[in-house]
């Protein structure tokens, strides 16, 4: 069996928890080193999770002869350039999503991994959830019949760090570095999940508006869209809305019922058919990521497929950058 090595190119709040724990719990894979470009931070970092090295240069880490795979857990706008380093020196890549910050971005990636034959996935590790596994399952087995339309809504209140200017703005509100505001964060888990069930989406269109002002980034759109198989479906999210409107919420509206479940909150799955009404309660592993990093690393090994690569994910760039009008 290869064993996988792993370099993290940034080591920020996601990779406590989220991923990096994740990397030590399969088989045949370990951390070996992470980089930050501050360097207490990849010191404290490595410290605390027992990783042997850190370094505050992204070339080095990818240098190391010890690493043989990098996780970029950067900023998306520069995920493209991490990760054309690490495939350009026949590192396999997994990367944090969006794959990047822009469409055009993410076809450069595609460009050099089909050039040089090194893969590159994506962390949409929902996909690999169990409760969204049975939410395609249910989807899957026709108990709502033919699927005629989709609807996202999504609302929550300003956060504390909405209020921040300057240097004390979260990158996430900067649209230079996030590829545009919580929309280009948030709303790419639930259009992978709806592109993994029902195809890529074809048609797409958008009204952004920024109706808070609290930062220069979107924070109120909506869009439609329509799937390759016909099906359409619409979008609505609003991250200044009153605590009143909070939702998290897809529904998919069959010809024999409905389906109704939660992205990031996990609430029970709802099932409604001529039956009556159903409340679905599936559990998730404490590391979230802990699914996709093992199908990642067994694709690496040779012992499994993982689907979430790069090409996979790249239909999600085009489809936020045309809600954004970017194009």
């Amino acid at each position: 069996m290869k064993y996988i090595k792993w370099g993290f190119i940034g080591c920020g709040e996601v990779t406590e928890k989220k991923s990096g724990p994740a990397f030590n719990e399969v088989e045949g894979s370990s951390v070996v080193a992470v980089m930050s470009r501050n360097r207490n931070r990849a010191e404290d970092y490595a410290r605390r999770h027992g990783i042997p090295r850190f370094y505050t240069d992204a070339q080095e880490l990818i240098d190391d002869p010890d690493v043989n795979a990098i996780y970029i857990a950067t900023p998306p706008s520069s995920h493209a350039t991490f990760a054309i380093m690490a495939m350009t020196a026949g590192k396999p890549v997994y990367v944090e999503k969006p794959l990047a910050a822009s469409y055009d971005d993410c076809v450069r990636i595609n460009h050099v991994s089909e050039k040089t034959g090194v893969p590159c996935f994506v962390a949409y590790y929902r996909r690999y959830l169990p409760y969204f596994i049975k939410v395609k399952e249910i989807i899957s087995s026709g108990k709502i019949g033919k699927i005629i339309n989709v609807q996202v809504r999504f609302s929550c209140p300003p956060r504390e760090q909405d209020y921040a200017t300057g240097e004390d703005m979260p990158w996430r509100l900067k649209p230079e570095i996030s590829g545009g505001g919580y929309f280009y964060d948030l709303a790419p888990h639930q259009l992978d999940l709806l592109q993994d069930m029902f195809g890529v989406i074809t048609y797409a269109y958008g009204i952004n508006a920024n109706r808070g002002g609290l930062y220069d980034a979107e924070d109120s759109l909506s869009a439609c869209f329509q799937f390759e198989n016909g099906v359409p479906g619409s979008g609505s999210w609003c991250f200044v809305g009153h605590k009143s409107a909070q939702e998290d919420r897809i529904e998919v509206i069959g010809d024999k019922g409905m389906l109704g479940f939660s992205v990031f909150q996990y609430d029970p799955i709802s099932l409604v058919t001529s039956d009556g009404a159903t409340s679905i309660t599936v559990p998730n592993p404490p590391y979230v990521q802990l699914p996709i990093i093992r199908a990642v690393i067994e694709h690496l090994q040779g012992l499994n497929i993982c689907q979430c690569t790069s090409v996979s994910a790249t239909p999600v760039n085009w489809l936020l950058d045309r809600i954004l009008g970017k194009f």
